[in-house]
């Protein structure tokens, strides 16, 4: 029995991995994970349309040597069942050229590591013509030509990439600049909500910053954790060895949402398309708005989001793709999964058929919200913006957070209306009524306000629209001039 070794060919292996349905966002998005695996903590993405057409994506990371970059270039340069670091973002080893190569002909790399500069190409066209894996090694004047080099040297450290000949972007378009208005604000929100624990500087993460044409994004958090609760305490399943981290929440009702919030998380018609299961590898967002056929989409659960956090040591086990966009849970996690959708999905259909009408009309910020039911009810809740909390809020940890708010929660579905009716209509008088009580509180909270803050004016002027404060003008006054 004889061996044969039949390397791959390289013109058609090259222009068949361009077709594996890469966007433009995950494209990019792919990229962005190696400059997140060397530890960046700013990347800048530049696009040109017009004349000299380019677009560049420029980290601060460790950079690369000559021999890294070249197996940086190498295609499978990782065996997809290696053992990786924890933060490795990369999987099979080929992200780089598939992604690059899906948008464009021409693949340069210029990286940057202990004051040496190295560059690489890979040049489809001329694969082509010579029929073999030539990749070309870039000397300094070919260097120095590549738009934002001087970027790279002022880093002093990391990897500049450059597409040309962006043939595949102006698929199906009249022109490139046309082709970049439409697609670059998808990418921008596509990029804002994958990394947007990244952007966060989520705990154990660096912070990132990433800007397009010098604008920066902003983390788009699809949990609005701020405001929404976890019904069901976290979960971890574990898979030889690796731990899989599961939390639940429902999403506040529309009525306590401002528009902008709203938009980020899809829209009010979006809402129910985003349901589901958002599966983050190393805190990267890879799948999301799906419930992977354990239930249905529907109206009743649009508020209900699991997230669900795995290692990068499991992407065998939940079949993770080459794009990092398709995953399958493994059937000891689905077991844990099902259970919790038929829990979560109960708990979001309480809060999105309670919640009606806020009925409430003031001009100062109050804080208790009633609303009106759609059958004829009304229920209070307790407003999430009311300064006091939303300053609460700001000063104390994540972990910190979620306990408040869902002890604010808590206490909204546990107020004692039966006892508070009897004893109304037996004209009890409620102990918070006593007004010298009341007034000694607030003047507690006022001082207390007050001492904590650079500018007690601006305090004052703000507790004037604040109920109950505003409702005792002469004691803020008061207590403002006992400052100056």
């Amino acid at each position: 029995m004889k061996e044969l070794i039949l390397p791959p060919y390289a013109p058609v292996l090259m222009e068949s991995t361009r077709a594996l349905g890469y966007t433009l966002e995950a494209a990019i998005a792919d990229i962005l994970d190696n400059s997140i695996t060397a530890e960046a903590s700013r990347i800048d993405i530049f696009f040109e349309p017009s004349d000299n057409p380019y677009f560049s994506i420029l980290d601060n990371g460790s950079g690369m040597n000559d021999l890294e970059l070249n197996n940086a270039m190498r295609y499978g340069s990782r065996h997809p069942k290696e053992v990786r670091d924890s933060n490795d973002l990369g999987r099979f080893g080929l992200g780089l050229k598939t992604a690059s190569l899906s948008q464009c002909r021409c693949l340069t790399v210029v990286s940057l590591k202990k004051g040496i500069l190295s560059g690489r190409r890979w040049d489809l066209d001329l694969i082509s013509q010579r029929q073999e894996w030539v990749l070309l090694e870039l000397g300094e004047t070919d260097i120095n030509k590549i738009e934002h080099i001087n970027k790279l040297i002022e880093n002093k450290t990391g990897t500049l990439i450059s597409w040309t000949k962006l043939d595949r972007i102006i698929v199906g378009e009249y022109s490139l600049e046309e082709t970049f208005n439409k697609k670059m604000p998808i990418v921008r929100e596509h990029l804002e909500m994958v990394f947007h624990r990244y952007l966060k500087g989520e705990q154990g993460l660096i912070k990132l910053e990433i800007f397009i044409n010098n604008n920066p994004l902003q983390g788009n958090d699809p949990f609005l954790i701020e405001k929404s609760y976890q019904i069901l305490d976290d979960e971890k399943v574990f898979i030889d060895g690796s731990e899989i981290l599961i939390k639940p929440y429902i999403l506040p009702h529309m009525s306590n949402l401002t528009s902008t919030e709203i938009n980020k998380l899809g829209g009010s018609d979006g809402l129910r398309n985003q349901q589901g299961f958002y599966i983050y590898r190393n805190k990267r967002l890879v799948v999301w708005g799906t419930w992977f056929r354990l239930a249905r989409m529907e109206d009743s659960s649009k508020l209900a989001r699991v997230m669900v956090d795995i290692p990068n040591s499991l992407d065998e086990q939940w079949t993770l793709d080459i794009r990092k966009s398709i995953a399958s849970p493994p059937d000891v996690v689905k077991k844990s999964l099902k259970r919790i959708v038929d829990k979560i999905a109960l708990g979001s259909k309480r809060v999105w058929v309670t919640r009606g009408r806020r009925e409430t009309e003031s001009s100062n910020i109050l804080l208790w919200q009633r609303f009106r039911n759609r059958d004829g009810t009304v229920q209070y809740d307790i407003n999430r913006e009311y300064p006091l909390i939303e300053n609460l809020l700001e000063s104390i940890g994540e972990s910190e957070q979620k306990q408040l708010i869902n002890l604010l929660r808590l206490i909204e579905i546990n107020i004692p209306m039966n006892a508070l009716r009897v004893d109304f209509n037996n004209d009890c008088k409620v102990s918070m009524d006593d007004e010298d009580e009341k007034l000694e509180l607030i003047r507690k909270m006022v001082e207390q306000l007050i001492s904590i803050s650079n500018d007690p004016q601006v305090v004052i002027e703000k507790l004037m629209k604040v109920d109950p404060f505003a409702n005792y003008p002469e004691l803020l006054k008061e207590l403002l001039e006992e400052v100056y």
